[in-house]
């Protein structure tokens, strides 16, 4: 049995090699700079949403009791469901999916009867709790 020596090229490929593998980020790092998620503030959260609500029902001209409470300033604060705790990038989603739906889309999430919710707004949806 011989053995081959091992060359100059293949030692500097391996060492490349080896760069790459143990330098990659691990998984969960990419896109959050090493940060902890942060919860939702639902009232921040709330409030935003009815100022899209808002601006959307008026650029669709809905006039629905939805659109009518999303443009009232003196509504009470609303508040995530019991166990419900949403992140900050929960929310960052939601907030542009409403912006970049569709007036016949918004139709449904404002609708005074059979309202539906954005896929992306569903946080806390009432068959996954246990």
């Amino acid at each position: 049995m011989t053995r081959r020596a091992i060359g100059r090229a293949e030692l500097v490929r391996l060492a490349a090699m080896l760069v790459l593998v143990v330098a990659a980020p691990t998984v969960g790092d990419i896109g959050s700079c090493g940060e902890a998620p942060a919860d939702l503030d639902a009232a921040a959260f709330f409030r935003e949403k009815a100022s899209v609500d808002c601006a959307r029902c008026k650029e669709c001209v809905f006039s629905t009791a939805a659109c009518a409470r999303a443009c009232d300033p003196t509504q009470p604060t609303q508040s995530f469901p019991e166990g419900c705790y949403p992140i900050v990038h929960d929310g960052e989603v939601c907030l542009r999916a409403l912006e970049a739906a569709s007036c016949d889309t918004y139709a449904s999430f404002v609708a005074d009867q059979g309202s539906t919710i954005s896929t992306e707004c569903n946080f806390c949806p009432p068959e996954a709790k246990p």
